[in-house]
């Protein structure tokens, strides 16, 4: 089955979904920004086919998310190391992994925890407001026009729904 690409629908939310689109990218993305970068690591790690990983990888790399360092002169050897654009997924996975501890961990609890390196505590991830720095949720935010918003594909409804919203602001 051929996935129908998002890139061109004017939604944030659908264009990041194109690129991980498949649990394989995002589990990726967490192994190599906890630490684990080589591709046997990695192949070790997560189980899954040399083939898939290559090709995750190399869109990866081709979207600018990671890029291969060589760690090895003799033979060659590389490594994949995240870019501030792959850095900048990590608080979007610390927040994935918050809501898949609270509604899918085993009894036994979270299978990780995260420690805040500056103060020491173990953290739960929330996404707060930059302004006043309450947390952000869906009964108390709601979604204006950008600049880059349009109705079409994939907004034929939310993007009508966001632009009537901005006729009161």
């Amino acid at each position: 089955m051929t996935r129908t690409p998002l890139s061109s629908v004017a939604c944030s939310i659908a264009r990041a979904t194109d690129l991980f689109g498949d649990a394989w990218t995002a589990l990726i993305m967490r192994d190599v920004l906890v630490g684990i970068r080589r591709f046997d690591e990695l192949a070790e790690d997560l189980g899954l086919s040399r083939k898939v990983l290559a090709a995750r990888l190399a869109r990866l790399v081709e979207e600018g998310v990671l890029t291969r360092e060589r760690y090895q002169a003799s033979p060659p050897r590389e490594e994949y190391v995240a870019t501030e654009k792959g850095r900048e997924l990590y608080p979007v996975l610390l927040t994935l992994m918050a809501w898949g501890d609270k509604w899918y961990a085993d009894p036994a609890g979270a299978p990780a925890r995260i420690r805040h390196d500056v103060c020491g505590h173990i953290s739960t991830p929330v996404v707060t407001c930059d302004a006043c720095r309450d947390p952000l949720t869906v009964a108390d935010t709601t979604q204006l026009p950008g600049p880059g918003g349009r109705i079409g594909p994939g907004t034929l409804l939310l993007g009508r729904l966001i632009a009537a919203r901005g006729q009161g602001s």
